[in-house]
């Protein structure tokens, strides 16, 4: 937690030789970052470490000087992990309060780390470190919750389910392919997660303040002692570029959107009137008045977050917008949209991904759902067009069985072929082998399509591909 000192105890601050009064109380509080950005300590004193390696390379510190700054930045980054740092808003951000400790452990040596850079290329290259990082996290929670969908597509291959559009009775799939569309769906999202990782992994560090700086500096070494790729190419879009970070949120909408459209099957099939599938307890919250309730809270909150980020996506577009080259202050604006929609991503990723391969199908209600609303009449229809019929002709007496059905009561499988035969005289008694949900789902046998054979083939070649991240 931020404590502020008194200001007769302030520390003097490093950017203040030119100004003749204290910055004022308010101002302070106000223009601080360090309650949100402090999170970045291990990034800033890794890019701190790289850059002292550096200045020692290239002769601007001597050997003994940067084994102090390291020693000291290591104690630094115990103290903090341990609980034991005092944070200062008076020093404004996560930088400042480290290299003021650094300062005052080993003495001037401190004040030379911050030669050839400035907090504007700092700050740049720490929020890239510490979003590749979360990204690798998260990339981790997303491999795992397509590995749980496999393992529920695989198991559920042969469970037979109303497929829907317009949320209507459409046609018969398996439950097993509908998981596999989901999966589908993340593995669009990692991909994007993966080009966002590739163009944030470049160096900012060296671009100083915005023009880069006189000393004899080596660019392509710290980036490669902090693992990036390469550096950046321009010193005024390096200090000032925030694409990496809007890039982030615009994946993490797209994901959050496709688990909250997940969230809304999962909590329309977990109600009484679908009864297709059953939560585990522990994913779920009851009623304080209702004894009979049990409530998809974790779909539901997943589906309501999905806000939350979309939100976060916009604010960083607007903050972005108006600003000229090179750095600005509204800057700061960008880590607690980022932040939050790192933590509210990872977050429901982990929370579907833990249970998603608990759920139980209810397998009978499944495909008594599937045998109402005549979702084998597609079926009907393309075995009509098989004997000889034109397309809309075989449309047409298709509508008509399905009209008389609605009228009697009865779904097209439990037509006598008489009352079929009405219809057309082109319908003879094979046709009962197509207007079985069986008969249906296993007809689609295709690449992307639903027979279970189809899905078990799919599955094995998504293994495949995680198999290989």
């Amino acid at each position: 937690m931020s404590q502020d000192k008194n200001p007769e105890e302030s520390p003097i601050k490093p950017w203040g030789g030119r100004f003749t009064e204290p910055t004022d109380a308010f101002v302070e509080r106000f223009t601080a970052s360090v309650d949100f950005d402090q999170r970045m300590y291990h990034q800033d004193i890794n890019g701190s470490i790289a850059h002292a390696t550096m200045l020692a390379k290239v002769g601007v510190l001597t050997d003994d000087e940067k084994q102090q700054i390291i020693d000291g930045l290591e104690d630094i980054r115990a103290e903090i992990a341990a609980g034991k740092f005092e944070w200062s808003v008076t020093l404004e951000d996560v930088h400042m309060n480290i290299e003021a400790a650094l300062t005052a452990r080993i003495g001037i040596t401190g004040k030379k780390l911050h030669t050839g850079r400035s907090r504007n290329d700092q700050v740049a290259t720490d929020i890239r470190l510490y979003l590749r990082d979360e990204i690798d996290v998260i990339a981790k929670e997303l491999t795992r919750l397509q590995e749980g969908l496999l393992l529920v597509a695989e198991r559920e291959a042969d469970t037979i389910m109303p497929g829907f559009t317009h949320l209507q009775t459409a046609q018969p799939v398996t439950f097993g392919h509908h998981l596999l569309a989901w999966f589908e769906m993340l593995q669009r999202d990692y991909t994007r997660l993966m080009d966002c990782r590739q163009r944030a992994n470049q160096s900012p560090l060296g671009a100083a303040a915005l023009a880069g700086t006189t000393y004899p500096i080596d660019r392509a070494y710290t980036a490669e002692l902090l693992g990036f790729d390469k550096p950046t190419a321009n010193s005024l879009d390096s200090v000032s570029d925030r694409d990496f970070a809007i890039e982030f949120c615009a994946f993490a909408s797209i994901l959050m959107t496709h688990l909250s459209r997940a969230s809304e099957e999962l909590v329309l099939w977990t109600s009484a009137q679908f009864n297709f599938i059953e939560l585990p307890d522990r994913f779920c919250t009851g009623s304080s008045i209702m004894p009979q309730k049990k409530n998809p809270d974790v779909p539901e909150l997943v589906r309501g977050k999905s806000g939350r980020v979309n939100g976060h996506l916009i604010c960083m577009l607007t903050l972005m917008k108006s600003q000229p080259l090179a750095y600005n202050k509204d800057n700061q604006e960008d880590k607690e949209p980022l932040f939050d929609a790192l933590d509210t991503v990872r977050d429901c990723l982990r929370a579907f991904a833990d249970m998603i391969p608990a759920i139980t199908s209810k397998k009978d209600s499944m495909y008594e759902a599937a045998k109402r609303g005549f979702s084998t009449a597609t079926d009907l229809a393309d075995y009509l067009v098989r004997k000889g019929i034109a397309f809309r002709d075989s449309h047409e007496i298709v509508g008509k069985s399905v009209a008389y059905g609605i009228e009697v009561g009865k779904d097209l499988s439990d037509m006598s072929l008489e009352e079929l035969q009405q219809f057309s005289s082109e319908i003879t008694a094979d046709v009962f082998d197509v207007l079985t949900l069986e008969g249906s789902v296993a007809a689609r046998d295709h690449i992307g399509g639903t027979a279970p054979n189809q899905v078990r083939k799919a599955a094995a070649t998504a293994k495949t591909l995680l198999a290989e991240r």
